[in-house]
């Protein structure tokens, strides 16, 4: 029996993808997670509401790298491809998932889907 595996898409922004994936991976690091839930929160965003995410600069807000580079997550992600977007917003969607048990019950009204 055969498992499921995902079509490998090649990436054609390499280097716009890679710099908004870092600055995402990092705001979903150990030491920031907290804090990038907090800003979601008082901006009133859910955590699964990627546009508002990147409207309201909430990636910036939390990555100091992002910040002093003088380039916006929202910037980066309109110059991605379309099949790059897809792929970003899947990155992201998965990293929210991956978030440790007790900081998703902390923030439960964030990951509501209502």
């Amino acid at each position: 029996m055969v498992g499921f595996r995902q079509a490998v898409i090649k990436v054609e922004r390499e280097k716009e993808f890679e710099e908004l994936k870092a600055a995402i991976s990092r705001a979903f690091g150990s030491e920031k997670v907290g804090s990038f839930l907090k800003r979601l929160d008082s901006s009133h965003v859910r955590v699964r509401d990627w546009d508002s995410v990147l409207a309201k600069r909430v990636l910036e807000k939390v990555d100091d790298v992002l910040a002093k580079s003088g380039q916006t997550a929202q910037g980066l992600y309109q110059s991605l491809t379309v099949s790059d977007q897809a792929q970003m917003r899947e990155f992201y969607l998965s990293r929210i998932e991956e978030v440790e048990p007790g900081l998703r019950a902390r923030f439960q009204k964030l990951y509501r889907y209502y």
